[in-house]
């Protein structure tokens, strides 16, 4: 079965790089039932990144305006969904860079039961070109 590629809406929010800072907001988002679809964290310049894919953009934004995070965004990013198999990252990448696509970043893993995911992001200028390559939902 073909991977099932969908456009996403991100946001992302800079705290310092410290224990328990992903920790806090997850915390808060949790307690006000906000569901995430991805989540990735990692150092930027002198403190971390935290990225937050919400299933309802509008209530993850209410948390945040609520809690006073400087939140960046919406930017887009694509979620991707499939049946594991070798070479699926491969495939994938072969066709953005075939289109003259260049990725920011990737993060995929096998998640189990014959599943794999990933969220991939390229530059804003890209999304449109890459969502008719990846052929989005």
């Amino acid at each position: 079965m073909p991977e099932t590629v969908r456009a996403v809406d991100y946001f992302y929010v800079m705290v310092p790089d410290k224990p328990g800072e992903g920790a806090r907001l997850l915390g808060e988002l949790k307690r006000a039932g906000v569901n995430l679809i991805a989540y990735s964290g990692f150092p930027s310049g002198r403190g971390a990144q935290l990225d937050f894919v919400p299933s309802d953009p509008d209530q993850f934004r209410a948390v945040a305006k609520q809690n006073k995070w400087k939140v960046k965004g919406p930017k887009r990013a694509f979620v991707i969904e499939g049946d594991d198999r070798v070479g699926a990252c491969s495939d994938l990448l072969n066709k953005l860079a075939a289109a003259k696509i260049n990725v920011t970043a990737m993060d995929a893993l096998a998640v189990g039961f014959g599943r794999w995911g990933a969220i991939l992001w390229v530059k804003p200028g890209a999304v449109k070109k890459a969502a008719t390559v990846l052929g989005v939902m």
